[in-house]
Parts: C-alpha cells; sequence; structure tokens
C-alpha cells in the first residue's frame, strides 16, 4: 500500500513550510506529496515562491508530487487561479472543487477529498473524465469504501487515514471573526494556531478545531490499526494529513504496519507516543460518530 501525505492546510511561516517538506523528501517513507493552497488564497503568496524549489527536492527524492487545488473557490482570481494549474501545470493536478474537473476534461488527473464522491457513479463518471486516482471523502464508512472499491477497477482509492478531518469549509473566517477582523483584513491571525484553533463545547468538552475558513475535527483521524482491512478491499494508498506532531515518525509507523513490520497494536502505540496531547478517531470508518475511537473499526 503505498502513502500520500496531503497538503499542508494550516497557516505556517513560509520557512518553517519549506523546512517541512524538505525534512519529508530527506525522510518521510511515503510515496506521494501534495503541495498547495487548498484552504484559503491569500495565504499563497507567503510560500507560492518556494513552490519549485520544494517540488525539485522531492522530485529528487524520488517523491511523486501532486499539485492540490483549491477546495471553495468563491472569487474570480480564485477562478482564475484554478484554471491557471488545470491547464498549465507541469505535474498532475489534484481537483479539490469542480471548479476544477472542467479544465482536466480528458487530462489524467487526481481528485482530493473535498470533492464528494459517495456512490459508483459519480466515481465512474470521474475515471470517464480522466481521473486515475481519488482520494475519497473522509466521513465514508468501511462498507461504502468497501463497494466504490470493488465497483471500479479504474481508478487507484485513497483513503483519509491520519490528520484532523476537514468537515466544513466556508466563504467566512473564523479565526477574524473571533478576532474581531474581516476577513479582507484579517492579519493572517490564523497563523497564530498552526494545528488549528481548539473549540469547546459550553461545557469544556473537546468539539471542533478552527482553520481559517475551515472546520475540521478536534481529534485526529487514524486508521492504523485498519490498514489490513484496507488493503484487502483493494485500497491503493492511505493520506496523511500534516500535523505538527512528527510526520516523519508517523510516516514510518504506518509505513511498518502497511508493510508487515508492525502489526496494528505496535503501529498504534508508536502514534499513542509520537502525537502524546492527540486524541484520536475512526468512528467515521466504523460506522459510528466521526469522533469515536475503537482499538479496530470493523468492515
Amino acid at each position: 500500500m503505498k502513502l500520500t501525505l496531503g497538503p499542508v492546510l494550516y497557516n505556517w511561516e513560509p520557512s518553517v513550510w519549506r523546512d517541512f517538506y524538505f525534512r519529508i523528501a530527506d525522510e518521510a517513507p511515503v510515496d506521494t506529496v501534495c503541495v498547495g493552497e487548498v484552504v484559503c488564497s491569500k495565504r499563497l503568496p507567503f510560500f507560492q515562491d518556494l513552490v519549485p524549489e520544494v517540488v525539485e527536492r522531492l522530485a529528487a527524492a524520488g517523491k511523486e508530487v501532486l499539485l492540490s487545488s483549491q477546495a471553495l473557490i468563491t472569487l474570480e482570481r480564485e477562478r482564475r487561479q484554478t484554471a491557471s494549474l488545470a491547464r498549465e501545470a507541469d505535474l498532475l493536478v489534484e481537483a479539490n472543487d469542480v471548479t476544477a474537473l472542467a479544465h482536466l476534461v480528458g487530462r489524467a488527473h487526481a481528485v482530493g477529498p473535498y470533492v464528494n464522491v459517495y456512490n459508483e457513479s459519480s466515481l465512474a463518471w470521474l475515471a470517464r473524465n480522466g481521473a486515475r486516482r481519488v482520494c475519497l471523502p473522509p466521513e465514508l464508512p468501511a462498507s461504502s469504501i468497501a463497494a466504490l472499491a470493488k465497483a471500479c477497477s479504474d481508478v487507484e482509492l485513497e483513503v483519509w487515514s491520519f490528520g484532523r478531518v476537514p468537515l466544513a469549509i466556508s466563504a467566512r473566517c473564523y479565526h477574524a471573526r473571533l478576532h474581531k477582523l474581516t476577513k479582507d483584513n484579517c492579519q493572517f491571525v490564523c497563523g497564530k494556531d498552526p494545528d488549528g484553533l481548539p473549540t469547546d463545547t459550553l461545557d469544556g468538552q473537546a468539539f471542533l478545531s478552527v482553520n481559517g475558513v475551515q472546520t475540521l475535527s478536534s481529534t485526529y483521524a487514524n486508521l492504523i490499526g485498519s490498514l489490513p482491512d484496507l488493503a484487502a478491499m483493494g485500497i491503493a494508498a492511505c493520506r496523511l494529513s500534516p500535523q505538527t506532531c512528527d510526520m516523519v515518525a508517523v510516516a514510518s509507523a504506518f509505513r511498518g504496519v502497511a508493510d508487515g513490520m508492525l502489526d496494528p497494536a505496535e503501529g498504534q502505540h508508536a502514534l499513542d507516543l509520537i502525537c502524546v496531547e492527540a486524541c484520536f478517531s475512526n468512528g467515521f470508518f466504523s460506522g459510528t460518530a466521526g469522533a469515536h475511537h475503537t482499538a479496530a473499526a470493523a468492515v
């Protein structure tokens, strides 16, 4: 099974963003790496000039690089950026909004987890459009994943397997509003929370995490215990979403279980030590409440 590192979803300092990918290139046992701004186009200018350098370093290390498009297009400027990326990129583009799909017809491309692929017909349509791999939405249960894997052999399927789960994205910026700022004058306050801003319920229970215009889960999705089940379904890759924990160590734990060098319980123990402050979940996969976690999610 392949491992994919998804794009950085948070507003990291440009030097931190660059050095993160450099370390991934040199040390992480992942096969594919996604690069690009998915959440907020206002962040892109800060690291855009670093993208060629990062792509070159990743490619030199033998990683396949995907260029990820934005997940929600609300402005004409963003529409033009998406069209330009889809039409002119030399690398495989990952479409995270249907806006990009119109510019990718007949060309090999990937489809990200922000495009709703809930049934066999949608998957077949994407394949006819040119999709060669699809990262399924993270809220799908194991039964649906298995059905999709069985229905379409022309597309490599990928499953969200680690990291905060993207739940919603909006035209409004929660971070800016919290700091009594407007979206147009946000002062990039989301950069103060490089792993997302924790949001609790009124009675103090961890609930969600806010990342600018994006709402994420409080928990980290963690399917390391279900890698054998995913492999048996025919899933081609697992996606690891970058967090501020040691992602090289996270990738190594997943690689160990995927390759049979670690059993799932050993992999889980490794993640417990790496992500000491994180709470894990696999409820979506097991068909229960998404925030729940069981030792081994049943297929």
